[in-house]
């Protein structure tokens, strides 16, 4: 009971200190957009806010964050810009993602183990020293490597996901510049049109929008966009997008090809994942279905053996 007791109060001296850490935080936020929306009026904030990123470099305004940046690995420039790179990949954007990762990760760390010793005390069923010590270490390589993974899973998501979306967009981009856009024009046309189907390439194309209206250059920003989508096809789009637009030629013919290009990777992918189906079902079939239909032929015989040789084995005097 004294063991319980003590870990019912660190339990609650934690969920104290993480109260504690949250509302400070929150406050901050929340001050900051407060000053934010009076010194430059709520309509315009939204709008300052999108352009943010590309005008200037963010910075963390709460010191708890830049006290746990300053504290951890990603003190290091380059520690933090992998992360960052990582972390935008995977669709967070914020400038305070890294840190939120850090404290998330140690968070799950310390977590996993800490619930795992409360639960083994608490049903009663202690199973020694050595299992508790092995299984708290387990769930704290656990709580490490999850997020890891986690971000991993979303990055390759995001990136089918935009690998799918891509080819449509294209098509309807190759069509209002053949209809007499121009390039800012018809990524603008093609964001509108395509945000309740397509919702990731939108995002992708207004922030290319973004970026031309907050005074990039064309090249600029379409490198931008190659570099937060990491998309063999988009980056290819790119290049072919500037190289064209350097030499003078048509963008829309230049597109057209190009689009002609993606559709057919498009199909010829999607065939390889069809004739994948046979391979896939080889293994249910030989691990589920042949060893029932090994048994159901072979069973008779071996009913009829059975029934054969046992009476022959006792009338020849054997045992």
């Amino acid at each position: 009971m004294t063991v319980v007791a003590g870990l019912n109060v660190v339990v609650q001296v934690l969920t104290f200190l993480f109260a504690v850490v949250l509302t400070v935080a929150v406050s901050d936020r929340v001050s900051h957009s407060a000053i934010l929306r009076r010194r430059l009026g709520g309509e315009i904030v939204a709008a300052v806010a999108s352009r943010a990123l590309f005008l200037k470099t963010p910075v963390l305004n709460s010191r708890f964050l830049r006290w746990v940046q300053s504290s951890s690995s990603i003190a290091e420039p380059k520690e933090h810009r992998k992360l960052a790179r990582s972390l935008v990949l995977a669709g967070f954007e914020h400038p305070a993602a890294p840190v939120w990762y850090v404290i998330s990760r140690f968070s799950v760390a310390i977590g996993l183990p800490f619930v795992f010793l409360i639960g083994e005390r608490l049903l009663g069923r202690p199973t020694g020293d050595a299992v508790s010590i092995f299984g708290a270490l387990f769930f704290c390589a656990i709580g490490l490597l999850l997020p890891r993974a986690y971000i991993d899973r979303r990055v390759e998501s995001r990136r089918a996901q935009l690998a799918r979306e891509f080819p449509d967009a294209l098509d309807l981009m190759v069509v209002c510049i053949e209809a007499g856009l121009g390039l800012t024009a018809a990524f603008v046309r093609v964001a509108h049109e395509m945000k309740p189907s397509y919702p990731m390439i939108t995002g992708e194309l207004e922030r290319v929008s973004e970026r031309f209206r907050a005074g990039q250059s064309q090249s600029e920003a379409l490198r931008a966009m190659a570099d937060h989508c990491d998309v063999p096809a988009i980056k290819s789009f790119v290049a072919l997008l500037i190289q064209t637009v350097s030499i003078g030629t048509s963008i829309a013919q230049s597109l057209r090809v190009y689009a002609k290009e993606v559709r057919e990777a498009r199909m010829l992918k999607a065939e390889e994942r069809a004739l994948r189906i046979p391979v896939l079902m080889t293994v249910p079939l030989i691990t589920c279905i042949l060893p029932v239909i090994v048994v159901a032929l072979t069973l008779p015989a071996i009913i009829d053996v059975v029934r054969v040789l046992i009476p022959a084995m006792r009338a020849a005097g054997h045992p």
